[in-house]
C-alpha cells in the first residue's frame, strides 16, 4: 500500500484519531513466560555487575555497578529495552544520573537483521521485488536502530537514495514488551516508594503512545514531509533542510527518501577539523526548531545526534521523524509568551497568567507580579546564562514537578519539547558554551518579527546570514 501526502492533512491528529493500541495493563496468558524472562535477566545482570564490584572495585559506587547492569540486560533483551535506555539517557534530569550516563551506550546502534528479511518487507509493502524498483541496492545497511534499518539504494533515474525498512514483528514484540515492562516498573514503584519519584509507569506509558505512532512508516513520511515544508516557510532557513520523501515508494513499513552526506552533530572533534562555526550551527538549528514549536506546530521530538547532521555542503539537516509532537491552542501560546518574555522584555506576569489559566500553577493567593518573580527565580539561570553553566535536565525536572503541585492536565508534548533541551544542552556545552540561548533575538525573527526588529534595532543586534 503506497501513501500519498495528500492522504493526511494533519499527521498527528490523524494518529490520534486511528485505532491505538492494546490497553497498556493487559498482559495476556501467553506473555507471561516473557515476563518471567524479561525480570529474570534484569535481576541476574544487575546482581551480577554488583558482585563483580565487590570483589573486583570496577566501578566508582554500587549505583554505578547497578546501572551498568541494567544497561547489560536492556542489551540482551532487545529492541524495546534498548528504546527504554534511549529514553532513560535522554532525560538525565528526571531519572537517576547514573542510569543515565550509563543509557549512552543504548544510543549507539544495535545489530542488524537478515537483508533477506528487508527485501521480503520491501516486496510485500511496495509490490514489487526490490531489483526491480531500484538499479541499486547495498545489502550491508548504513545504519541499524531498535526499530528500522536504513539501506542506501540508485533510483531509476540516477538519484542517490536511502530506504528505511522496519524490523520483522518488530509492532507485536515492542507493544508486548513495554506493557510487561510498565508491569514491572510498577511492581516496583509499589515495593521502594522512594523510587516512585522517579515516575517510571509514567514514562513508559508516554513510550508505549509513542511507539505505537512511531511504527506507523505512513504516517512518518507525511510528518517528513509537512516539517520538510515549513523550513523553508520563511525563505530564511537556506541553511537546514530534511531529505525529501519520495511517496510512491514508501509503505505501512517502509520508507524511501533522498540520501544525504554529512556528519552527526555530536562527533565534536570531527565538526573542529572541518573550521566550523559551532555557534552559528547550533543557531540555525535552534532557530528552525523553536519556529515548528510556536509558528507551524508539528516539531521534532527526537534529537539526539543520530538524528542531527551537518552534511558536506554547510548544511544542518534533520533525519528521522518517527518522534513528533504538536503542541495546540492555548499551551502553544504559552510557549510562545515564554519565549517573547525571554528574549525580548523579561515579562514573567505574562507567563504567569498564563499558567494560571492553564491551571497548571498550584493554587494559592500570590499575585501575578508575585508569581512572576517566582518564575523569574527558577528559569533565569537557564534563560540569561551561557549554555556551558546551565543544566538544562535540572530545569525540566523543575518545571514537571512545578506541573505535578498544579491541577492541570499538560499535554505529553510538552515533556516531550522539554526533553529536547538535554540534547540541545550537550551540543551548546561543546560547540557554542558561551551561546545564551534566551536571549537570542535571531530564533525569534519569524516569530514576533515586529517586536524583535524593534528590540534588535534598540540593541544593536545584527542578525546572521
Amino acid at each position: 500500500m503506497n501513501v500519498t501526502l495528500a492522504q493526511t492533512a494533519d499527521p498527528v491528529s490523524a494518529s490520534r484519531q486511528s485505532s491505538g493500541p492494546p490497553a497498556l495493563t493487559r498482559i495476556r496468558p501467553s506473555e507471561l513466560w516473557r515476563a518471567v524472562i524479561i525480570a529474570a535477566v534484569l535481576l541476574y545482570r544487575i546482581a551480577l555487575e554488583l558482585l563483580v564490584h565487590l570483589v573486583t572495585r570496577r566501578y566508582p559506587d554500587r549505583g554505578t555497578a547497578a546501572a551498568r547492569g541494567a544497561v547489560r540486560a536492556f542489551e540482551i533483551l532487545g529492541p524495546t529495552f534498548v528504546k527504554i535506555g534511549q529514553l532513560i539517557a535522554s532525560a538525565p534530569g528526571i531519572f537517576p544520573r547514573r542510569l543515565a550516563d550509563a543509557c549512552l551506550t543504548c544510543l549507539d546502534a544495535v545489530p542488524p537483521f537478515p537483508v533477506s528479511d528487508v527485501r521480503r518487507i520491501v516486496a510485500e509493502d511496495l509490490g514489487c521485488p526490490v531489483a526491480e524498483l531500484f538499479p541499486e541496492f547495498d545489502e550491508a545497511p548504513l545504519a541499524a536502530a531498535a526499530i528500522a534499518q536504513v539501506h542506501a539504494c540508485r533510483l531509476p533515474d540516477g538519484r542517490a537514495a536511502v530506504v528505511k525498512v522496519q524490523r520483522p514483528n518488530i509492532r507485536s514484540r515492542m507493544m508486548r514488551d513495554l506493557r510487561i515492562a510498565y508491569r514491572l516498573a510498577a511492581i516496583v514503584e509499589r515495593c521502594a516508594p522512594v523510587l516512585a519519584r522517579v515516575n517510571a509507569t509514567g514514562a513508559l506509558a508516554e513510550l508505549y503512545e509513542i511507539t505505537w505512532a512511531e511504527l506507523d512508516f505512513r504516517l512518518e513520511a507525511v510528518r517528513q514531509a509537512r516539517f520538510g515544508a515549513t523550513v523553508g516557510a520563511f525563505g530564511d532557513n537556506a541553511g537546514v533542510t530534511t531529505p525529501t520523501v519520495y511517496p510512491e515508494l514508501c509503505g505501512p513499513r517502509v520508507i524511501c527518501m533522498e540520501r544525504l552526506y554529512g556528519t552527526p552533530i555530536d562527533e565534536f572533534d570531527a565538526l573542529r577539523q572541518r573550521g566550523v562555526d559551532g555557534e552559528l550551527v547550533l543557531r540555525r538549528l535552534v532557530k528552525v526548531w523553536m519556529e515548528s514549536i510556536a509558528v507551524h506546530g508539528l516539531f521534532h521530538g527526537d534529537l539526539h545526534a543520530g538524528n542531527i547532521w551537518l552534511l558536506d555542503d554547510g548544511r544542518i539537516a534533520y533525519l528521522d521523524f518517527g518522534i513528533m509532537g504538536e503542541l495546540q491552542g492555548p499551551w502553544r501560546t504559552l510557549i510562545r509568551d515564554m519565549f517573547r518574555t525571554a528574549a525580548i522584555d523579561g515579562d514573567y506576569t505574562r507567563v504567569a497568567r498564563g499558567l494560571r489559566a492553564l491551571d497548571v500553577l498550584p493554587g494559592n493567593s500570590a499575585t501575578d507580579e508575585q508569581l512572576g518573580g517566582m518564575l523569574r527565580m527558577l528559569f533565569g539561570a537557564v534563560l540569561e546564562s551561557g549554555l556551558a553553566g546551565v543544566d538544562l535536565g535540572q530545569v525540566l525536572n523543575s518545571v514537571l514537578q512545578l506541573h505535578r503541585l498544579g491541577a492541570g492536565a499538560a499535554p505529553s508534548e510538552l515533556a516531550l519539547a522539554g526533553k529536547q533541551l538535554a540534547y540541545l544542552e550537550r551540543y551548546g556545552k561543546e560547540l557554542a558554551p558561551g551561546w545564551v540561548l534566551g536571549k537570542d533575538l535571531f530564533l525569534l525573527r519569524n516569530v514576533f518579527p515586529e517586536a524583535v526588529a524593534a528590540r534588535a534595532a534598540e540593541l544593536g543586534f545584527v542578525m546572521p546570514e
